[in-house]
Protein backbone atom coordinates (compact mmCIF):
# COMPACT_ATOMS: atom_id res chain seq x y z
CA UNK A 1 0.00 0.00 0.00
CA UNK A 2 1.61 3.19 -1.13
CA UNK A 3 2.02 6.19 1.18
CA UNK A 4 -0.25 8.55 -0.73
CA UNK A 5 -3.06 5.97 -0.86
CA UNK A 6 -2.81 5.30 2.87
CA UNK A 7 -2.84 8.99 3.75
CA UNK A 8 -5.90 9.56 1.55
CA UNK A 9 -7.58 6.55 3.16
CA UNK A 10 -7.09 8.02 6.61
CA UNK A 11 -8.31 11.45 5.59
CA UNK A 12 -11.41 10.01 3.96
CA UNK A 13 -12.36 8.15 7.12
CA UNK A 14 -11.89 11.32 9.07
CA UNK A 15 -14.22 13.04 6.60
CA UNK A 16 -16.81 10.30 6.46
CA UNK A 17 -16.80 9.98 9.75
CA UNK A 18 -15.89 5.87 10.66
CA UNK A 19 -14.71 0.65 15.80
CA UNK A 20 -12.73 -2.61 19.55
CA UNK A 21 -13.20 -5.72 21.51
CA UNK A 22 -13.45 -9.22 20.15
CA UNK A 23 -16.86 -10.59 21.00
CA UNK A 24 -19.73 -12.75 19.80
CA UNK A 25 -21.28 -11.56 16.57
CA UNK A 26 -24.47 -9.56 17.07
CA UNK A 27 -27.62 -10.72 15.32
CA UNK A 28 -29.47 -8.65 12.76
CA UNK A 29 -32.65 -7.17 14.30
CA UNK A 30 -36.04 -6.33 12.86
CA UNK A 31 -36.72 -2.61 12.88
CA UNK A 32 -40.07 -1.87 14.46
CA UNK A 33 -42.04 1.33 13.72
CA UNK A 34 -42.38 3.83 16.54
CA UNK A 35 -45.77 4.95 17.83
CA UNK A 36 -47.80 5.82 14.72
CA UNK A 37 -48.88 9.07 16.36
CA UNK A 38 -45.37 10.43 15.85
CA UNK A 39 -45.65 9.79 12.11
CA UNK A 40 -48.87 11.76 11.76
CA UNK A 41 -47.69 14.94 13.47
CA UNK A 42 -48.34 17.88 11.17
CA UNK A 43 -46.05 20.33 12.98
CA UNK A 44 -42.53 20.18 11.54
CA UNK A 45 -40.80 20.98 14.82
CA UNK A 46 -42.67 18.22 16.65
CA UNK A 47 -41.87 15.66 13.98
CA UNK A 48 -38.21 16.67 14.04
CA UNK A 49 -38.20 16.25 17.81
CA UNK A 50 -39.63 12.73 17.37
CA UNK A 51 -36.76 11.86 15.01
CA UNK A 52 -34.14 13.39 17.33
CA UNK A 53 -35.56 11.48 20.31
CA UNK A 54 -35.05 8.16 18.51
CA UNK A 55 -31.42 8.71 17.50
CA UNK A 56 -28.80 6.69 19.41
CA UNK A 57 -27.52 8.69 22.39
CA UNK A 58 -24.22 7.77 24.08
CA UNK A 59 -21.20 8.94 26.02
CA UNK A 60 -18.78 6.49 24.42
CA UNK A 61 -18.92 4.16 21.44
CA UNK A 62 -16.71 1.32 20.24
CA UNK A 63 -16.87 -1.34 17.58
CA UNK A 64 -15.04 -3.17 14.84
CA UNK A 65 -15.68 -3.23 11.11
CA UNK A 66 -14.36 -5.03 8.08
CA UNK A 67 -14.01 -2.54 5.27
CA UNK A 68 -13.48 -2.72 1.55
CA UNK A 69 -12.16 0.58 0.22
CA UNK A 70 -11.66 1.89 -3.27
CA UNK A 71 -9.89 5.23 -3.63
CA UNK A 72 -9.60 6.47 -7.18
CA UNK A 73 -9.69 2.87 -8.36
CA UNK A 74 -7.17 1.50 -5.81
CA UNK A 75 -8.85 -1.12 -3.60
CA UNK A 76 -7.84 -2.35 -0.14
CA UNK A 77 -9.37 -4.65 2.47
CA UNK A 78 -8.76 -3.50 6.06
CA UNK A 79 -10.16 -3.79 9.56
CA UNK A 80 -11.18 -0.63 11.38
CA UNK A 81 -11.32 -0.23 15.14
CA UNK A 82 -12.97 2.98 16.34
CA UNK A 83 -13.53 4.46 19.76
CA UNK A 84 -15.51 7.65 20.31
CA UNK A 85 -15.71 9.93 23.33
CA UNK A 86 -18.86 11.88 22.56
CA UNK A 87 -18.09 15.45 21.50
CA UNK A 88 -14.39 15.06 22.30
CA UNK A 89 -12.49 12.66 20.07
CA UNK A 90 -12.62 9.84 17.56
CA UNK A 91 -9.79 7.27 17.76
CA UNK A 92 -9.22 5.06 14.71
CA UNK A 93 -6.88 2.11 14.24
CA UNK A 94 -6.44 0.56 10.78
CA UNK A 95 -5.07 -2.97 10.53
CA UNK A 96 -4.24 -5.00 7.43
CA UNK A 97 -3.22 -8.61 6.85
CA UNK A 98 -2.42 -10.66 9.99
CA UNK A 99 -3.79 -7.92 12.23
CA UNK A 100 -0.78 -5.64 11.78
CA UNK A 101 -1.62 -2.00 12.49
CA UNK A 102 -0.65 0.18 9.54
CA UNK A 103 -2.06 3.48 10.76
CA UNK A 104 -3.73 5.27 13.64
CA UNK A 105 -5.69 8.52 13.74
CA UNK A 106 -7.04 10.85 16.41
CA UNK A 107 -9.73 13.34 15.41
CA UNK A 108 -10.98 16.13 17.66
CA UNK A 109 -13.29 19.08 16.94
CA UNK A 110 -10.15 21.18 16.34
CA UNK A 111 -7.47 18.86 14.97
CA UNK A 112 -6.48 15.82 12.96
CA UNK A 113 -3.50 13.60 13.84
CA UNK A 114 -2.46 10.61 11.74
CA UNK A 115 0.39 8.12 12.20
CA UNK A 116 1.48 6.15 9.12
CA UNK A 117 3.39 3.19 10.54
CA UNK A 118 4.32 1.80 7.13
CA UNK A 119 6.25 4.90 6.15
CA UNK A 120 7.28 6.13 9.62
CA UNK A 121 5.64 9.54 9.17
CA UNK A 122 2.87 11.52 10.82
CA UNK A 123 0.36 14.18 9.79
CA UNK A 124 -0.76 17.00 12.08
CA UNK A 125 -3.43 19.34 10.72
CA UNK A 126 -6.27 21.57 11.96
CA UNK A 127 -9.73 20.06 11.51
CA UNK A 128 -10.47 22.40 8.62
CA UNK A 129 -7.90 20.43 6.58
CA UNK A 130 -10.65 17.94 5.72
CA UNK A 131 -12.52 20.64 3.82
CA UNK A 132 -10.10 19.97 0.99
CA UNK A 133 -12.04 16.70 0.65
CA UNK A 134 -15.50 17.79 1.76
CA UNK A 135 -17.99 20.62 2.24
CA UNK A 136 -17.54 22.88 5.27
CA UNK A 137 -20.88 21.63 6.62
CA UNK A 138 -19.22 18.27 7.38
CA UNK A 139 -18.08 19.07 10.90
CA UNK A 140 -16.90 16.91 13.78
CA UNK A 141 -20.45 16.20 14.98
CA UNK A 142 -21.33 15.02 11.48
CA UNK A 143 -18.55 12.43 11.68
CA UNK A 144 -19.81 11.04 14.97
CA UNK A 145 -23.36 10.87 13.64
CA UNK A 146 -22.41 8.94 10.51
CA UNK A 147 -20.35 6.43 12.50
CA UNK A 148 -23.32 5.37 14.64
CA UNK A 149 -25.98 5.72 11.94
CA UNK A 150 -27.53 8.89 13.32
CA UNK A 151 -28.84 11.83 11.32
CA UNK A 152 -26.33 14.63 10.88
CA UNK A 153 -27.59 17.19 13.47
CA UNK A 154 -27.57 20.19 11.14
CA UNK A 155 -29.96 18.45 8.72
CA UNK A 156 -32.70 18.26 11.35
CA UNK A 157 -33.79 21.88 11.12
CA UNK A 158 -37.15 23.63 10.78
CA UNK A 159 -36.35 24.77 7.25
CA UNK A 160 -36.29 21.17 6.01
CA UNK A 161 -39.15 20.02 3.81
CA UNK A 162 -40.71 16.89 5.33
CA UNK A 163 -42.77 14.24 3.55
CA UNK A 164 -44.17 11.05 5.09
CA UNK A 165 -45.35 7.94 3.25
CA UNK A 166 -46.14 4.38 4.37
CA UNK A 167 -42.50 3.39 4.83
CA UNK A 168 -40.33 6.48 5.26
CA UNK A 169 -39.98 10.10 6.28
CA UNK A 170 -38.03 12.23 3.82
CA UNK A 171 -36.31 15.50 4.70
CA UNK A 172 -34.75 17.74 2.09
CA UNK A 173 -33.42 21.25 1.90
CA UNK A 174 -30.18 23.19 1.67
CA UNK A 175 -27.53 24.63 3.94
CA UNK A 176 -25.80 27.46 2.08
CA UNK A 177 -24.63 25.70 -1.12
CA UNK A 178 -25.13 22.18 0.25
CA UNK A 179 -28.23 20.33 -0.94
CA UNK A 180 -29.35 17.45 1.28
CA UNK A 181 -31.82 14.60 1.11
CA UNK A 182 -32.36 12.46 4.20
CA UNK A 183 -34.45 9.27 4.35
CA UNK A 184 -35.60 8.03 7.76
CA UNK A 185 -37.41 4.73 8.37
CA UNK A 186 -40.59 4.40 10.40
CA UNK A 187 -38.42 3.41 13.39
CA UNK A 188 -36.80 6.86 13.04
CA UNK A 189 -33.42 5.37 12.08
CA UNK A 190 -31.58 6.91 9.14
CA UNK A 191 -31.42 4.70 6.03
CA UNK A 192 -29.85 7.11 3.55
CA UNK A 193 -28.14 10.51 3.49
CA UNK A 194 -27.39 12.35 0.25
CA UNK A 195 -25.33 15.55 0.17
CA UNK A 196 -24.39 17.55 -2.91
CA UNK A 197 -22.36 20.72 -3.25
CA UNK A 198 -22.47 21.64 -6.92
CA UNK A 199 -20.30 24.73 -6.51
CA UNK A 200 -17.60 22.77 -4.69
CA UNK A 201 -17.94 19.70 -6.94
CA UNK A 202 -18.60 17.41 -3.96
CA UNK A 203 -21.18 14.71 -3.28
CA UNK A 204 -21.65 12.14 -0.53
CA UNK A 205 -24.09 9.25 -0.20
CA UNK A 206 -24.31 7.15 2.97
CA UNK A 207 -26.64 4.12 3.02
CA UNK A 208 -27.37 2.25 6.27
CA UNK A 209 -28.75 -1.32 6.31
CA UNK A 210 -28.83 -4.61 8.25
CA UNK A 211 -29.28 -3.12 11.70
CA UNK A 212 -27.99 -4.69 14.91
CA UNK A 213 -28.81 -3.96 18.56
CA UNK A 214 -26.57 -3.09 21.50
CA UNK A 215 -28.60 -2.76 24.69
CA UNK A 216 -31.50 -0.47 23.84
CA UNK A 217 -29.72 1.08 20.85
CA UNK A 218 -30.09 0.00 17.24
CA UNK A 219 -27.33 0.84 14.76
CA UNK A 220 -26.53 -0.16 11.18
CA UNK A 221 -24.16 -3.09 10.74
CA UNK A 222 -23.69 -2.25 7.07
CA UNK A 223 -22.69 1.25 5.97
CA UNK A 224 -22.03 1.91 2.30
CA UNK A 225 -20.39 5.19 1.39
CA UNK A 226 -19.78 6.86 -1.94
CA UNK A 227 -17.95 10.18 -2.09
CA UNK A 228 -16.60 12.44 -4.79
CA UNK A 229 -14.61 15.58 -4.11
CA UNK A 230 -13.16 17.25 -7.16
CA UNK A 231 -10.91 14.56 -8.67
CA UNK A 232 -11.08 12.17 -5.70
CA UNK A 233 -13.57 9.30 -5.81
CA UNK A 234 -14.06 6.99 -2.84
CA UNK A 235 -16.28 3.93 -2.41
CA UNK A 236 -16.35 2.19 0.98
CA UNK A 237 -18.32 -0.75 2.30
CA UNK A 238 -18.21 -1.19 6.09
CA UNK A 239 -19.56 -4.16 8.01
CA UNK A 240 -19.73 -3.93 11.79
CA UNK A 241 -19.71 -7.25 13.63
CA UNK A 242 -19.85 -5.75 17.12
CA UNK A 243 -20.62 -2.40 18.71
CA UNK A 244 -20.73 -1.28 22.34
CA UNK A 245 -21.86 1.88 24.09
CA UNK A 246 -20.79 3.62 27.28
CA UNK A 247 -17.93 1.28 28.20
CA UNK A 248 -14.72 2.67 29.77
CA UNK A 249 -12.32 3.20 26.86
CA UNK A 250 -8.70 4.17 26.32
CA UNK A 251 -7.46 6.27 23.40
CA UNK A 252 -3.69 5.63 23.23
CA UNK A 253 -1.92 7.93 20.80
CA UNK A 254 1.67 9.04 20.69
CA UNK A 255 3.98 9.99 17.84
CA UNK A 256 7.31 8.09 17.95
CA UNK A 257 10.28 10.45 18.11
CA UNK A 258 11.84 8.81 15.06
CA UNK A 259 8.84 9.64 12.84
CA UNK A 260 9.06 12.56 10.42
CA UNK A 261 6.23 14.94 9.47
CA UNK A 262 4.51 13.97 6.23
CA UNK A 263 4.61 16.32 3.28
Amino acid sequence: MRENILNKLLIIFCVLAIVGCKAKKQAIVDRKPVDSAALNIANTRSKLNAIIKNQASFNSFSGKAKAKLSINGNSNDVTLTIRIAKGQKIWVSITAIAGIEVARALITPDSLLVINRLQGVYLRKPFRYIYSYSNKEIDYNSLEAILVGNAMPQLLNEHAKLQTDKLTITLQGNLDDLLYHLIVGLDMRVTQTDLKDEAGDMSLTVTNSQFIQSGSRIVPSQIDIGSTAKRNKIVAGLHYSKVDFDLPLEYPFSIPSRYDPAN
